[in-house]
Protein backbone atom coordinates (compact mmCIF):
# COMPACT_ATOMS: atom_id res chain seq x y z
CA UNK A 1 0.00 0.00 0.00
CA UNK A 2 1.03 3.62 -0.64
CA UNK A 3 -0.48 6.19 1.74
CA UNK A 4 -3.06 3.57 2.67
CA UNK A 5 -4.00 2.94 -0.97
CA UNK A 6 -3.77 -0.55 -2.47
CA UNK A 7 -2.67 0.50 -5.95
CA UNK A 8 -3.16 -2.90 -7.58
CA UNK A 9 -6.73 -3.20 -6.31
CA UNK A 10 -7.41 0.42 -7.20
CA UNK A 11 -6.16 0.07 -10.78
CA UNK A 12 -7.92 -3.23 -11.45
CA UNK A 13 -11.15 -1.76 -10.04
CA UNK A 14 -11.25 1.63 -11.80
CA UNK A 15 -9.68 0.49 -15.09
CA UNK A 16 -8.66 2.82 -17.91
CA UNK A 17 -11.28 5.48 -17.18
CA UNK A 18 -10.29 5.66 -13.52
CA UNK A 19 -6.59 5.88 -14.38
CA UNK A 20 -7.35 8.69 -16.83
CA UNK A 21 -9.35 10.65 -14.25
CA UNK A 22 -6.71 10.22 -11.54
CA UNK A 23 -3.82 11.37 -13.77
CA UNK A 24 -5.93 14.18 -15.21
CA UNK A 25 -6.82 15.40 -11.71
CA UNK A 26 -3.28 15.16 -10.39
CA UNK A 27 -1.91 17.07 -13.36
CA UNK A 28 -4.04 20.17 -13.00
CA UNK A 29 -6.76 20.09 -10.34
CA UNK A 30 -6.07 20.96 -6.71
CA UNK A 31 -7.95 17.83 -5.62
CA UNK A 32 -5.20 15.88 -7.41
CA UNK A 33 -2.74 16.76 -4.64
CA UNK A 34 -3.80 13.59 -2.82
CA UNK A 35 -3.00 11.17 -5.67
CA UNK A 36 0.30 9.19 -5.98
CA UNK A 37 0.73 9.55 -9.75
CA UNK A 38 4.26 8.18 -10.22
CA UNK A 39 3.65 4.96 -8.34
CA UNK A 40 0.21 4.53 -9.90
CA UNK A 41 1.62 4.79 -13.44
CA UNK A 42 4.47 2.41 -12.67
CA UNK A 43 2.08 -0.12 -11.12
CA UNK A 44 -0.30 0.18 -14.08
CA UNK A 45 2.62 -0.56 -16.41
CA UNK A 46 3.52 -3.59 -14.33
CA UNK A 47 -0.07 -4.85 -14.47
CA UNK A 48 0.03 -4.42 -18.25
CA UNK A 49 3.06 -6.69 -18.35
CA UNK A 50 0.97 -9.29 -16.50
CA UNK A 51 -1.87 -9.05 -19.00
CA UNK A 52 -4.32 -7.05 -16.87
CA UNK A 53 -4.07 -3.96 -19.11
CA UNK A 54 -3.06 -3.20 -22.68
CA UNK A 55 0.17 -1.18 -22.63
CA UNK A 56 -0.65 0.73 -25.84
CA UNK A 57 -4.06 1.85 -24.56
CA UNK A 58 -2.51 2.63 -21.19
CA UNK A 59 0.22 4.96 -22.49
CA UNK A 60 -2.21 6.74 -24.81
CA UNK A 61 -4.68 7.55 -22.04
CA UNK A 62 -1.98 8.52 -19.52
CA UNK A 63 -0.32 10.85 -22.04
CA UNK A 64 -3.64 12.51 -22.93
CA UNK A 65 -4.64 12.76 -19.27
CA UNK A 66 -1.30 14.31 -18.25
CA UNK A 67 -1.26 16.89 -21.05
CA UNK A 68 -4.96 17.84 -20.86
CA UNK A 69 -4.81 18.02 -17.06
CA UNK A 70 -1.88 20.43 -17.19
CA UNK A 71 -3.69 22.52 -19.79
CA UNK A 72 -6.74 22.77 -17.56
CA UNK A 73 -4.50 23.77 -14.65
CA UNK A 74 -2.89 26.49 -16.76
CA UNK A 75 -6.28 27.81 -17.89
CA UNK A 76 -7.58 27.74 -14.30
CA UNK A 77 -4.54 29.64 -13.03
CA UNK A 78 -4.77 32.23 -15.80
CA UNK A 79 -8.51 32.83 -15.47
CA UNK A 80 -9.17 32.28 -11.76
CA UNK A 81 -5.76 32.41 -10.07
CA UNK A 82 -5.75 36.12 -9.36
CA UNK A 83 -9.04 35.83 -7.46
CA UNK A 84 -7.63 33.06 -5.24
CA UNK A 85 -4.31 34.77 -4.57
CA UNK A 86 -5.98 38.10 -3.78
CA UNK A 87 -7.90 36.55 -0.88
CA UNK A 88 -6.68 36.14 2.66
CA UNK A 89 -3.12 34.79 2.88
CA UNK A 90 -2.61 31.11 3.64
CA UNK A 91 0.18 28.55 3.46
CA UNK A 92 -0.29 27.92 -0.29
CA UNK A 93 -1.89 31.16 -1.42
CA UNK A 94 -0.73 34.70 -0.70
CA UNK A 95 -0.89 37.94 -2.66
CA UNK A 96 2.85 38.29 -3.18
CA UNK A 97 2.91 34.85 -4.84
CA UNK A 98 1.47 36.46 -7.97
CA UNK A 99 4.45 38.77 -8.50
CA UNK A 100 6.91 36.01 -7.65
CA UNK A 101 5.15 33.61 -10.01
CA UNK A 102 5.31 36.07 -12.91
CA UNK A 103 9.02 36.70 -12.39
CA UNK A 104 9.81 33.04 -11.80
CA UNK A 105 7.98 31.67 -14.84
CA UNK A 106 9.45 34.35 -17.07
CA UNK A 107 12.93 33.13 -16.11
CA UNK A 108 12.54 29.44 -15.23
CA UNK A 109 9.17 28.41 -16.67
CA UNK A 110 10.20 25.79 -19.27
CA UNK A 111 12.38 23.65 -17.01
CA UNK A 112 9.90 24.01 -14.15
CA UNK A 113 7.01 22.60 -16.21
CA UNK A 114 9.20 19.66 -17.23
CA UNK A 115 10.82 18.87 -13.88
CA UNK A 116 7.60 19.43 -11.91
CA UNK A 117 6.19 16.27 -13.51
CA UNK A 118 8.41 14.23 -11.22
CA UNK A 119 7.57 16.08 -7.99
CA UNK A 120 4.36 15.29 -6.09
CA UNK A 121 2.30 18.37 -5.13
CA UNK A 122 4.55 20.58 -7.29
CA UNK A 123 3.27 18.56 -10.27
CA UNK A 124 -0.27 19.71 -9.51
CA UNK A 125 0.57 23.31 -8.62
CA UNK A 126 3.08 24.05 -11.42
CA UNK A 127 0.61 24.44 -14.33
CA UNK A 128 -1.74 26.51 -12.16
CA UNK A 129 1.12 28.80 -11.14
CA UNK A 130 2.26 29.00 -14.77
CA UNK A 131 -1.19 30.36 -15.61
CA UNK A 132 -1.10 32.77 -12.66
CA UNK A 133 2.36 33.90 -13.78
CA UNK A 134 1.10 34.51 -17.35
CA UNK A 135 3.70 32.15 -18.85
CA UNK A 136 3.70 32.20 -22.66
CA UNK A 137 1.20 29.51 -23.65
CA UNK A 138 3.08 28.13 -26.68
CA UNK A 139 6.17 27.63 -24.49
CA UNK A 140 4.06 26.07 -21.77
CA UNK A 141 2.34 23.75 -24.23
CA UNK A 142 5.62 22.53 -25.75
CA UNK A 143 7.11 21.58 -22.38
CA UNK A 144 3.76 20.20 -21.26
CA UNK A 145 3.84 17.80 -24.24
CA UNK A 146 7.48 16.91 -23.53
CA UNK A 147 6.74 16.26 -19.85
CA UNK A 148 3.68 14.22 -20.80
CA UNK A 149 5.85 11.98 -22.97
CA UNK A 150 8.65 11.51 -20.44
CA UNK A 151 6.45 11.16 -17.35
CA UNK A 152 3.05 10.03 -18.64
CA UNK A 153 4.49 7.44 -21.00
CA UNK A 154 7.86 6.78 -19.36
CA UNK A 155 6.54 5.58 -15.99
CA UNK A 156 4.12 2.91 -17.28
CA UNK A 157 6.65 1.78 -19.92
CA UNK A 158 9.26 1.36 -17.17
CA UNK A 159 6.83 -0.74 -15.11
CA UNK A 160 5.94 -2.76 -18.21
CA UNK A 161 9.59 -3.32 -19.13
CA UNK A 162 10.66 -4.40 -15.64
CA UNK A 163 7.57 -6.62 -15.35
CA UNK A 164 8.62 -8.45 -18.50
CA UNK A 165 12.34 -8.48 -17.75
CA UNK A 166 12.79 -9.34 -14.07
CA UNK A 167 11.55 -12.78 -12.96
CA UNK A 168 9.02 -12.66 -10.11
CA UNK A 169 9.23 -8.85 -9.91
CA UNK A 170 5.92 -8.87 -8.05
CA UNK A 171 7.92 -9.88 -4.97
CA UNK A 172 9.79 -6.57 -5.16
CA UNK A 173 6.91 -4.40 -6.39
CA UNK A 174 6.13 -2.63 -3.12
CA UNK A 175 9.77 -1.80 -2.27
CA UNK A 176 10.14 -0.38 -5.80
CA UNK A 177 6.96 1.69 -5.43
CA UNK A 178 8.07 3.01 -2.04
CA UNK A 179 11.44 3.92 -3.57
CA UNK A 180 9.66 5.79 -6.38
CA UNK A 181 7.50 7.71 -3.89
CA UNK A 182 10.45 8.68 -1.69
CA UNK A 183 12.69 9.58 -4.63
CA UNK A 184 10.03 11.73 -6.28
CA UNK A 185 9.07 13.51 -3.04
CA UNK A 186 12.63 14.18 -1.85
CA UNK A 187 13.50 17.06 -4.22
CA UNK A 188 10.31 18.92 -3.23
CA UNK A 189 10.98 18.49 0.50
CA UNK A 190 14.62 19.55 0.15
CA UNK A 191 13.70 22.61 -1.93
CA UNK A 192 11.05 23.74 0.57
CA UNK A 193 13.24 23.42 3.64
CA UNK A 194 16.33 24.95 2.02
CA UNK A 195 14.35 28.12 1.36
CA UNK A 196 14.19 30.25 4.51
CA UNK A 197 11.03 32.06 3.41
CA UNK A 198 9.25 28.73 2.88
CA UNK A 199 10.44 27.43 6.26
CA UNK A 200 9.20 30.57 7.99
CA UNK A 201 5.84 30.33 6.21
CA UNK A 202 5.38 26.71 7.26
CA UNK A 203 6.36 27.39 10.88
CA UNK A 204 4.12 30.46 11.01
CA UNK A 205 1.22 28.54 9.50
CA UNK A 206 1.41 25.66 11.96
CA UNK A 207 1.99 28.04 14.85
CA UNK A 208 -1.26 29.82 13.94
CA UNK A 209 -3.07 26.51 13.62
CA UNK A 210 -1.81 25.42 17.01
CA UNK A 211 -3.01 28.70 18.53
CA UNK A 212 -6.44 28.29 16.97
CA UNK A 213 -6.84 24.80 18.42
CA UNK A 214 -6.08 25.92 21.97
Amino acid sequence: MVFGIDLISLITTVGYIGIFLIIFSESGLLVGLIFPGDSLLFTAGFLASQGYLNILILVIITFIAAVSGDNLGYYFGKRVGYRIFNKEDSLLFSKDHIQRAEAFYEKHGPKTILLARFMPIIRTLAPIMAGVGQMNYSTFFFYNILGGIIWGIGNPVLGYYLGNTIPSIDRYLWPIIILIVVTSALPTIIHIFRNKRHRDQILRYFHLKKGDSQ
